[in-house]
């Protein structure tokens, strides 16, 4: 159990320095549908396909992407 703590921690370290590039090959890897839709792209794929606190982190990523609004 704790070798797979370990894992990962390590695992949440890396995601953190993935670029675009990475995140797209994961993705891919995961068997990821990106679907576009107007403004709008959706990830679909199996629920049991990656822990979902590995989906939660990739999402934090692509949010963090996205140009923050400029005060008006």
């Amino acid at each position: 159990m704790f070798a797979l703590r370990v894992q990962f921690l390590t695992l949440h370290e890396e995601i953190e320095r993935w670029s675009i590039t990475t995140l797209r090959e994961k993705l891919i890897t995961f068997g990821a549908k990106v679907v576009r839709h107007g403004r709008y792209v959706t990830f679909q794929l199996a629920e049991v396909a990656i822990p979902e606190t590995l989906f939660a982190d990739i999402l934090r990523r692509i949010d963090r992407l996205r140009p923050k609004p400029v005060p008006s």
